[in-house]
């Protein structure tokens, strides 16, 4: 895909060191989806063009796919409206530094929808740009530049390459200003054509991408997405085991996995191995089943011992655990804070009491029944767990639940401040004044976005895309980047199916959040949520 001038500049070659963590997840998937589903594939076998992986990418849809899931690019997915293979090279390509600062995206878009007419004042320049509006997004159009419409060498395309990635730290592409600009006047363009030609050129000093490495890019941008929308289950599996990886943690990966339809099962010590795998559902269907990886602080010698030993039978309660698998008392506490006893029909506070009966100490190869006096525990009573608490314990043993979203138990109280939920942001016209409020998730401040901060926040009904204008990230600084939990007041914009919220006030309630742990659901009675 790469043009003729980087092949013969040697730079067709394919970036895999940005990607890794991406194909050993798509490795992953490849794997469960032959295992599972039979289906034997790999990312030359994955279908071309597929409408429906477009679609989904069109919404920005695209949370754990490779490279297009940042704020910045799902800000600009509905804009260029990939329907091709390589539309979604120059979406890779097009949210940089070089092409933003070189002042090319606008012209791009604006000539992407009609809006501005598309010249070339040559047909060497048309051959060159013809791809690209005429907008010179990548190195090798670049170089291609100097050498048809200015009379480079091929060796001294080289250099200008050269200098555009070392410009940072040299400045060095403007000793070629003189040389293009009158190369190009020479050969017919105007003065002011060839000073603007240059400019742009100059912006790929700011990190513009090879055509070869955005279309390796946009190659694992295609194939992640393409898994998450045929095989959502498979891909939030993979995904899981890939962490920590990417923008998103768990919690949000879970999340945006139960809006795809996926069942997701919590942490078991009866069902879990160490890595999130794949069980039946019913019907044909394949839920998640959480892995032991999550427990917090559990290592993974103890879950290796918890998964060998049960290969027989299941444990039948907590001593049964302890004595077959031989983990340390320290291994079991974790698991009954992560909850991983519920299969057995054992809340938090039941499983840690029956794990005080137990002595950490080394387990006897032999036993005889009436070696040791046995101790008789009394029965008690333990009080249950609030929800809240619940859901609190939930984060800080596995950074995820599957009970109530902490902020439906702040619900009431949200609505006596008239904050909306972010799934209402949907219903509300555009240009309308709301107030939302969330955990916040995401915090990214992009060098292609000249100073604007992107925060994603999420409620029980959804996520919020908020957009925060330097003036007011500058003013709020120390809000945005230390609160848990923000209100945002702000402007709703909504382009196509992308909806954003901007900002215009933000209000840190981390001190609301923290009254999570005494809460209950207030619509629904207290209780444990069914488990699988």
């Amino acid at each position: 895909m790469a043009g003729c001038c980087s092949r013969l500049l040697g730079l067709d070659q394919v970036n895999v060191t940005m990607p890794l963590g991406m194909l050993g997840c798509m490795r992953w998937a490849f794997e469960l989806l032959e295992e599972h589903k039979g289906i034997r594939m790999d990312l030359a076998g994955i279908p071309a063009e597929d409408p429906s992986t477009y679609a989904m990418i069109r919404k920005a849809d695209t949370l754990g796919v490779f490279q297009i899931e940042s704020r910045a690019q799902m800000a600009m997915l509905p804009r260029i409206k990939p329907r091709t293979f390589y539309d979604l090279v120059i979406q890779v390509a097009i949210v940089r530094p070089g092409p933003i600062q070189g002042d090319m995206v606008h012209p791009y878009l604006r000539r992407r929808e009609g809006l501005e007419p598309v010249d070339y004042p040559t047909p060497e320049l048309k051959a060159v740009l013809g791809s690209t509006l005429g907008v010179p997004l990548f190195q090798e159009q670049a170089m291609r530049v100097a050498i048809e419409c200015a009379g480079f060498t091929p060796g001294e395309a080289d250099q200008l390459r050269r200098a555009m990635a070392t410009f940072k730290l040299t400045g060095g592409v403007s000793k070629f200003s003189s040389k293009l600009v009158d190369g190009m006047v020479a050969r017919g363009y105007s003065r002011e054509f060839a000073e603007g030609t240059f400019k742009q050129l100059e912006g790929f000093g700011s990190y513009g991408f090879p055509e070869s490495h955005a279309a390796s890019f946009a190659l694992i941008a295609y194939a992640s997405s393409w898994m998450k929308c045929h095989h959502p289950e498979i891909f939030t599996c993979a995904l899981l085991n890939a962490q920590p990886m990417g923008f998103y943690a768990p919690a949000q990966i879970v999340r945006d996995a139960h809006d795809h339809g996926v069942e997701v099962r919590p942490v078991d010590v009866n069902s879990s191995r160490w890595d999130c795998t794949l069980e039946p559902a019913g019907q044909g269907r394949l839920a998640v089943r959480l892995g032991l990886r999550l427990v917090r602080g559990l290592a993974n010698a103890a879950g290796a011992g918890i998964v060998a030993a049960r290969e027989d039978r299941p444990y039948g309660d907590v001593e049964d655990l302890w004595r077959r698998a031989g983990v340390p008392v320290a291994a079991l506490r974790q698991l009954a804070a992560a909850d991983g006893f519920a299969g057995m029909g054992l809340t938090r506070r039941e499983a840690a009491w029956a794990i005080r009966a137990l002595r950490d100490e080394a387990l006897p190869l032999f036993a005889a029944a009436g070696d040791a006096q046995e101790v008789v525990e009394p029965e008690v009573t333990l009080r249950p767990m609030s929800e809240g608490r619940e859901v609190v314990e939930d984060y800080t043993m596995t950074g995820l639940s599957l009970r109530s979203h902490p902020v439906a138990l702040l619900r009431q109280d949200l609505r006596g401040q008239g904050i909306i939920p972010c799934a209402d942001l949907a219903r509300t016209r555009d240009g309308r004044r709301v107030t939302v409020s969330g955990l916040v998730l995401v915090r990214q401040r992009p060098g292609s976005a000249n100073g604007v901060l992107f925060l994603t926040l999420e409620d029980e009904t959804g996520v919020a895309n908020i957009v925060v204008w330097k003036k007011l990230f500058e003013q709020r600084r120390r809000i945005i980047l230390g609160a848990s939990m923000l209100a945002v007041k702000g402007r709703v914009q909504i382009e196509g199916e992308v909806i954003h919220l901007i900002a215009e006030q933000l209000v840190d309630q981390t001190d609301l959040l923290r009254s999570v742990g005494s809460r209950e659901m207030p619509t629904q009675p207290a209780g444990r949520p069914a488990r699988v």
